[in-house]
């Protein structure tokens, strides 16, 4: 189809699912901090005033109880909850964290004959595309930077009224197989009880204006903001959130393939995270060194075994350069093991909590070593081989 309509979602950081990722990264960086060699796999639930934490973790003892309580108040706080059915001074937190198992340690963990192995089996697949500058799709671009652009204002006291929760969903229309401009748009985002729903919408309005391209917004009669007619209560104190339930939100929106594993809360030996962040990375330059104008990368890992099963690619008939011949000299361009990965992107770090709202993609590298994966640098060689 060369005119199509195509719709992507995305939440923000106040959506119960949203603070359970950001909880999970949050322990994870807690970790790394003290540890770059730590091990975490850590999944967190919230409800009603109550935060619920899980998993297995290999690191330094000074890591107590008591600190990991201190991140998660830290967290909510932060987010900005501080409401009777969530609040960050008042929320029970109950610590179900324990000792990685050893049968795990055995198939992950280097020794003098075994290099480290991947630390369980997966696919990932990594996406570029020439839609936008920073080669993300358009609708799930726009869907993030419409909410984000609501967080700023309510963080920098700019916007008032308006509370943490909120979801976006924005329509495109592609013609030639290209965005023009929206069909539609959903905003839902939870407000104060003495805010009506037409100040709502002015206010939402307002900020969609200033994302979006000129002329790029919908009818009027398209535009829908709180559809339901109220939304006071939001966060976990509406509905309960978990870690990992927003992959495509994480992700690409739907425009590209999910391998399956969620990112948040897993230290970077879990494939499904790292193996994912070298899939986009490899994308990306594929795409910014004009190789072709999109491309869809998967790789494959074995439970303790290092080297990638497979590198597949598809670059829908936007080049006439084969995907073999790139396949072929990808290794020569990234080490794909685990322990490659981490270190070309340098990973063993506490630079996760940030990406766990609003997109693990399509964000600009920080001094901090953060969105590593979103780095250009292997453009110029990348054209030196192909072009």
């Amino acid at each position: 189809m060369s005119s199509f309509i195509f719709t992507s979602e995305s939440v923000s950081e106040g959506h119960p699912d949203k603070i359970c990722d950001q909880i999970s990264d949050a322990v994870l960086d807690t970790y790394l901090a003290a540890d770059p060699e730590a091990r975490v796999a850590v999944e967190t639930l919230a409800t009603t005033n109550k935060v619920v934490l899980a998993g297995e973790v290999r690191g330094p003892d000074e890591i107590t109880p008591d600190v990991i309580e201190q991140v998660v108040r830290k967290t909510v706080k932060n987010i900005g909850y501080e409401q009777k059915g969530f609040h960050w001074k008042t929320l029970d937190i109950e610590n179900y964290i324990h000792e990685q198992s050893k049968d795990i340690a055995v198939g992950v963990d280097a020794t003098g004959t075994k290099d480290e192995g991947a630390g369980d089996q997966g696919i990932m697949f990594g996406y570029a595309c020439k839609e936008t500058p920073e080669y993300m799709p358009a609708p799930i671009y726009y869907s993030h930077a419409i909410l984000r652009a609501l967080s700023e204002a309510r963080h920098s006291k700019a916007l008032v009224g308006l509370g943490p929760d909120a979801k976006s969903q924005v329509s495109l229309l592609y013609e030639n197989g290209k965005p023009v401009r929206t069909t539609s748009i959903v905003v839902s985002t939870q407000h104060d009880e003495n805010i009506n729903q037409a100040q709502v919408r002015e206010i939402v309005r307002h900020y969609l204006e200033k994302v979006l391209p000129p002329q790029w917004m919908c009818p009027d009669d398209k535009l829908y903001i709180n559809p339901t007619g109220r939304f006071v209560i939001g966060g976990p104190d509406g509905d309960a959130g978990l870690t990992g339930r927003k992959i495509i939100v994480d992700t690409y929106g739907g425009a590209a393939p999910h391998g399956g594993g969620a990112f948040s809360g897993k230290d970077p030996t879990k494939v499904d995270r790292s193996a994912a962040y070298a899939a986009r990375y490899l994308a990306k330059n594929i795409v910014a060194a004009g190789i072709a104008e999109r491309c869809t990368l998967q790789l494959s890992y074995a439970i303790g075994v290092s080297e990638p099963l497979s590198v597949y690619l598809n670059f829908h008939d936007t080049t006439k350069i084969l995907e073999e011949q790139v396949a072929e000299k990808l290794r020569s361009f990234m080490d794909l093991t685990p322990k490659g990965i981490r270190q070309h992107l340098q990973l063993n770090r506490p630079i996760y909590q940030v990406a766990a709202a609003y997109g693990h993609f399509g964000r600009v590298p920080t001094e901090k070593g953060e969105f590593s994966w979103e780095k250009l640098d292997l453009v110029d060689r990348l054209k030196a081989a192909f072009l």
